[in-house]
């Protein structure tokens, strides 16, 4: 029955009275005729707070509807309650309580290093679980951003969503670690421009129907600044196709006009691109 409210070894005034065989509103009553008999290091009542965490560890399970505040009293306190009931029973009461205490004392003072260590232990675990969440949040955070930058497999772009369409194919050229390939029947130089987000040493290939004049103008002059594009005449295709490295996506709209009409897109998992290729070739 004794316990550790606000740091102290106290008995609370309901046991106390269960002990001495009186009522607890006795106990009370006795205590407030002599209150000069009990300072704030001998007796304190409790507060709200205090009575719940008594009762988050069961300890007021049986008080029922009991809402007045108890009163705790210490090892001194509890001394003095012998002199003011004056009764044989709260004498004998009272010395087992006082040996009570001196036991705990005996039992804390013993075992005062392993108190210590289970303290060390707890604060590491705490430590290390603190460690442990902040970790799992970085690594959340890593996933979504890599979430966040990783291409959509299928969608479709709006009339006037140019800028979303170009940004989303450029993010396309700068995903590719090896390799891209564009088949597309409708090339201009803008095409070219995009092609160059790509990282270097990235190889690049357009394949359309018609090479003019123009077009093999642009890509010598690009090319004569900027890493090479290799283009080539193939007139078998009727829909754009994109390769970056092993992924083929299907493009509705050439990449010229990407965002001035509807055009959807879908990564397609089933088809390589080393098997267009061959197909190509």
């Amino acid at each position: 029955m004794i316990r550790e409210i606000r740091g102290r070894q106290v008995m609370i005034d309901r046991d106390l009275a269960q002990l001495y065989g009186v009522e607890t509103k006795r106990l009370n009553e006795q205590v407030k005729r002599n209150i000069e008999r009990f300072p704030d290091d001998f007796m304190f009542q409790l507060g709200r707070g205090d009575v719940e965490i008594l009762k988050s560890q069961n300890a007021t399970s049986s008080w029922g509807g009991d809402r007045r505040l108890p009163y705790a009293f210490t090892e001194q306190g509890i001394a003095m309650l012998s002199s003011v009931l004056k009764s044989q029973t709260a004498v004998d009461v009272n010395i087992r309580i006082m040996r009570a205490f001196v036991s705990m004392r005996r039992f804390i003072a013993t075992n005062a290093r392993l108190f210590q260590r289970l303290e060390t232990i707890e604060y590491h675990q705490l430590e290390m679980k603190q460690h442990q969440e902040a970790a799992d949040r970085r690594i959340e955070e890593v996933f979504k951003r890599l979430d966040a930058n990783t291409p959509p497999i299928q969608g479709i772009f709006y009339d006037g969503q140019v800028f979303d369409a170009y940004r989303f194919v450029a993010d396309l050229m700068r995903k590719a670690r090896h390799s891209i390939v564009l088949i597309d029947n409708y090339v201009d130089d803008t095409v070219l421009a995009l092609l160059d987000k790509r990282e270097r040493g990235v190889t690049a290939t357009i394949y359309t129907q018609h090479i003019s004049d123009r077009l093999r103008l642009d890509v010598d002059r690009h090319n004569a600044q900027y890493p090479p594009v290799e283009i080539k005449q193939f007139n078998r295709a009727h829909d754009r196709f994109l390769l970056v490295d092993d992924e083929v996506y299907h493009i509705g709209a050439s990449i010229k006009d990407l965002g001035k009409k509807w055009f959807g897109f879908t990564l397609m998992h089933d088809i390589a691109a080393a098997e267009l290729i061959r197909k190509i070739e």
